[in-house]
């Protein structure tokens, strides 16, 4: 079900001759340069994803009237829920920690189960969702867009062959097509593109040792992670090395298969020193400490304070800027 890290051999770099054409190469063998312009442009229609802007921000679509996508999905923490309470679209305390929205789509499943299969999924769930827009059903949630006069005219556009646009489904495609357009090109992209100077010595230190020590077995391709799932806690209970307060069976919830206990998605890297807390239940507060963890518990093995300091230098450079579309309309 799940690779095991043990198994997994390092790639080992040279420490001769050109160490930075090496680094970038053996970086390329194993990441993929995020090229915003090029995914946006095969994306859907400017109507659409103006529209789902427009939803994405609203307030007034909720049950209450007070909640909505961007309560748990915030530009100012980027794009994730605020990094001091883990709390819901209606301001209740809830145990799981909310992921961020930038860069969503370039991940094979949404949610820390994985159990929505993209994004235009999600937004579909949450509008009868009790932590999403907790309406009593999907006719409810209809019905109060048709309600708000400007929609009317904005589905149409955005769905011109639809007799009756407003529809569960056109709204998950709109917002669908404006996420798609939350991307991230950080400075790691410009340094696989062949721009050395993108990123510090330190950087390229901890891109080694980022790779040597094992974390690329999970934290790899375009999102530098969130294509695979793994057992969190290989080597020892993930709750002791994270004080967690309470134990997440992960997808065993969902599958009931003894195979997928203490199971999650792998989460995306990306602008991950902007969205502590950290893991599903935003048990750790700090990065570094994160980054201890995960050696220990994934890889068995314990990391040095230059091993933490490099790693981490590394993985700041996933922080991109956020789209100029990230806000309100």
């Amino acid at each position: 079900m799940f690779m095991l890290l043990a198994f997994f051999l390092p790639v080992q770099l040279a420490v001769a001759g050109d160490q930075k054409s090496e680094l970038r190469e053996a970086a390329l063998s194993m990441f993929k340069p995020l090229d915003r312009d090029a995914r946006v442009e095969s994306s859907s229609k400017a109507d659409m994803i103006f529209l789902g802007r427009m939803l994405f921000f609203d307030q007034r679509i909720s049950a209450s009237g007070a909640a909505g996508c961007k309560q748990c999905h915030q530009p100012e923490f980027y794009g994730s829920g605020s990094p001091s309470v883990l709390i819901d679209a209606d301001g209740k305390p809830q145990s799981r920690n909310v992921q961020t929205v930038l860069n969503a789509s370039l991940s094979l499943s949404n949610n820390w189960y994985g159990d929505v299969a993209s994004i235009e999924s999600q937004a579909l769930a949450a509008l009868v969702s009790s932590s999403g827009l907790a309406h009593a059903n999907n006719d409810a949630a209809m019905e109060k867009i048709k309600a708000i006069p400007e929609y009317g005219k904005m589905f149409s556009a955005a769905f011109p062959k639809s007799s009756d646009p407003v529809t569960p489904e056109n709204w998950a495609a709109a917002i669908g097509a404006f996420e798609r357009t939350l991307l991230t090109p950080s400075p790691f992209d410009a340094y696989l593109a062949g721009d050395n100077k993108a990123i510090s010595a330190d950087a390229k230190t901890g891109l080694r040792r980022f790779i040597d020590v094992g974390c690329v077995a999970c934290h790899n391709g375009i999102g530098i992670g969130g294509n695979s799932y793994q057992k969190f806690g290989i080597w020892e209970e993930y709750w002791l090395a994270t004080n967690s307060s309470q134990i997440d069976k992960g997808r065993f919830n969902l599958t009931k298969d003894d195979n997928d206990l203490y199971v999650f998605r792998v989460a995306n890297l990306r602008n991950v020193k902007m969205t502590a807390p950290y893991f599903h239940d935003g048990s750790v507060k700090e990065l570094t400490d994160a980054v201890r963890i995960m050696g220990k518990i994934q890889l068995r093995k314990t990391l040095s304070d230059d091993d933490v300091k490099y790693i981490v230098a590394f993985l700041a450079t996933l922080t991109g800027k956020i789209p100029e579309n990230f806000s309100q309309p």
